[in-house]
C-alpha cells in the first residue's frame, strides 16, 4: 500500500464526502452520533467512527501509516473463504498472495469497560432536514452473545417486529401517535445499547409518545409475555436463519464478525439455539434489570425551520 501525501489527501476527501452524504446532510444523520455521546462515558464508544471535519484534518501521513502498520497486519485480521471450493487450492493461494505480508506487534487490547449509569440523561438537537419529531430512548445492556442479551433480543422483536407487535398495536394502530416504531440492540462486543426509535405523528405530543413506550416497558417487567408472542418469535428466528444461511456472503460476513467479536465463528452455528432457548423468565428479568429510568439515555430530534419559514 502507497501511503503518502497525495494519497491521504485524496482519500481524506473522500471520507468528508461520504460524512457529508451521510451524516451532516441526511434527515436525523446527527442523532445516532449525539445519542453515543450522550449515552456512553468511555470515548471509545462515544466518538463517531468517521470523525469529525477537524480529526480528519488533523490526520499525517504519518498517523495513517502508523495505524496501517498497527492494525491491518496478518495476526491481526480474518479471511473468511465460503463457497464451492477446493480447500487445499484456496489455501495455497492464500499463502502465495498474503503468505510474505510481515506480522507486527500485536495491537493494544481496546478497553471495553463502560461505568454503570446511574441516572437518566436527556438531550435535544434541531434538525434542519427532518420533516417528523424523532424520539430515541436507549438503555445500556450487556455485550452481545450473552444470556441477557438474547433474552433482550426476544423482547425487542416482541415489542416492534412486524404489524401484530405491542408498539405497533397500541402506539401506531390503536393510539395513532406515531408513524413508525422500533425496537431492539445493536451487536457489540462491549457494552451495548436497547434503543426504542418512535417517529412522531404531526401534531402529536412527544411526551405522550414517550410516556405510551414506557407503559409498554413496564408491562414486560410486570407480566409474562404470551405464548403466542414467543412462538411468533421462533418462528421469525427459524425462517430468517434459513434464508440467511443461504447466501455465501451473509455466511462469510458472519463467520468473520464471530472471530473478531467472539473469538469463536462457531457462533453463527449456536446464535439462533440460544435466542429459541429464551424463556418468558428470562424476558421479564432483563427487562427489569435493565430498562430502568436510571439506565435511560433520551434524544429527541426536532424539526427545525429553514430560513424563511420553509419547512
Amino acid at each position: 500500500l502507497v501511503i503518502n501525501q497525495a494519497n491521504l489527501d485524496n482519500q481524506r476527501s473522500t471520507v468528508q464526502e461520504e460524512k457529508r452524504l451521510r451524516y451532516d446532510n441526511q434527515a436525523y444523520g446527527r442523532t445516532f452520533d449525539t445519542l453515543f455521546d450522550t449515552a456512553y462515558d468511555n470515548f471509545a464508544y462515544k466518538h463517531s467512527t468517521i470523525g469529525s471535519m477537524e480529526d480528519l484534518n488533523a490526520a499525517t501521513v504519518q498517523d495513517v501509516a502508523q495505524f496501517f502498520k498497527t492494525y491491518y497486519a496478518p495476526n491481526n485480521a480474518v479471511l473468511s473463504m465460503v463457497g464451492d471450493f477446493k480447500t487445499n487450492e484456496v489455501l495455497a493461494k492464500i499463502e502465495k498472495y498474503f503468505g510474505n505480508i510481515p506480522s507486527q506487534p500485536a495491537p493494544p487490547a481496546p478497553d471495553m469497560t463502560e461505568p454503570k449509569q446511574t441516572g437518566e440523561r436527556r438531550k435535544t438537537i434541531d434538525d434542519p432536514l427532518a420533516q417528523l419529531t424523532r424520539l430515541d430512548i436507549a438503555y445500556k445492556i450487556p455485550p452481545s452473545n450473552t444470556p441477557d442479551w438474547y433474552a433482550l433480543y426476544v423482547l425487542g422483536e416482541i415489542l416492534s417486529t412486524g404489524q401484530s407487535s405491542r408498539l405497533y398495536q397500541k402506539l401506531v394502530r390503536e393510539k395513532q401517535v406515531v408513524l413508525q416504531a422500533q425496537a431492539g440492540e445493536f451487536e457489540r462486543r462491549g457494552p451495548d445499547l436497547f434503543i426504542g426509535i418512535l417517529m412522531v405523528a404531526p401534531g402529536k405530543d412527544p411526551a405522550e409518545v414517550e410516556k405510551l413506550f414506557s407503559e409498554e416497558i413496564e408491562r414486560l417487567k410486570n407480566e409474562p409475555v404470551t405464548d403466542a408472542e414467543m412462538a411468533k418469535v421462533r418462528m421469525a428466528i427459524k425462517r430468517g436463519e434459513v434464508e440467511q444461511l443461504e447466501g455465501t456472503l451473509y455466511r462469510a460476513s458472519e463467520l468473520g464478525k464471530d472471530a473478531v467479536f467472539f473469538n469463536d465463528p462457531n457462533v453463527i452455528n449456536t446464535s439462533n439455539e440460544k435466542a429459541l432457548s429464551v424463556t418468558k423468565d428470562q424476558i421479564q428479568k432483563a427487562a427489569r434489570t435493565y430498562l430502568t429510568e436510571a439506565n435511560r439515555t433520551v434524544i429527541t430530534t426536532v424539526p427545525k425551520p429553514r430560513a424563511g419559514g420553509a419547512q
